[in-house]
């Protein structure tokens, strides 16, 4: 049986830098470069973010960065989840919902009411947004920096 783990990371693995490549070279494939909203690892660096890394078989020699998701505390109560993303070689394992899960569980203990994202319109992001939507994400206005883009969806959940 593979053993999980969630941490929160300092990004300091080049694992980590070489998966956030890969996630913004994917997100730059499918949407055009104004609606590409991905944070890259200086980005993710800032002392609002916690990021948070899943591992499959941490300590062992078949160890794998399997998925990350990060919280940007946007003010006192509103939080956005910035690099969700799982490796696409295990997806469709539950893996992305234990994650999210997680991050929920984490948004609530940073004592936030709220928790927004952003993700694409396109295809690709179907089952992204099938797994906000059974979590009870609904869609929203723009918020934060972000504007009206038909590249973007909008969703917030109340914590």
């Amino acid at each position: 049986m593979t053993a999980l783990t969630i941490r929160l990371d300092d990004l300091s693995d080049p694992r980590i830098a070489a998966f956030l490549n890969e996630h913004l070279a994917d997100m730059r494939a499918t949407s055009p470069p104004e609606s590409v909203h991905a944070l890259d690892l200086d980005r993710l660096r800032q002392p609002d973010i916690r990021f948070f890394s899943l591992w499959m078989d941490q300590g062992t020699p078949d160890e794998q960065l399997a998925g990350t998701g990060a919280i940007k505390r946007l003010d006192a109560q509103h939080g956005e989840l910035k690099s969700m993303r799982t490796r696409a070689s295990v997806r469709r394992q539950g893996l992305g919902r234990r994650l999210l899960q997680h991050l929920l569980t984490e948004a609530r203990s940073m004592g936030l009411s709220r928790l927004s994202l952003e993700t694409g319109t396109e295809p690709y992001f179907a089952p992204a947004q099938a797994l906000y939507e059974a979590h009870g994400f609904v869609d929203c206005a723009p918020f934060a920096d972000y504007r009206l883009d038909p590249h973007s969806r909008y969703m917030t959940l109340a914590l």
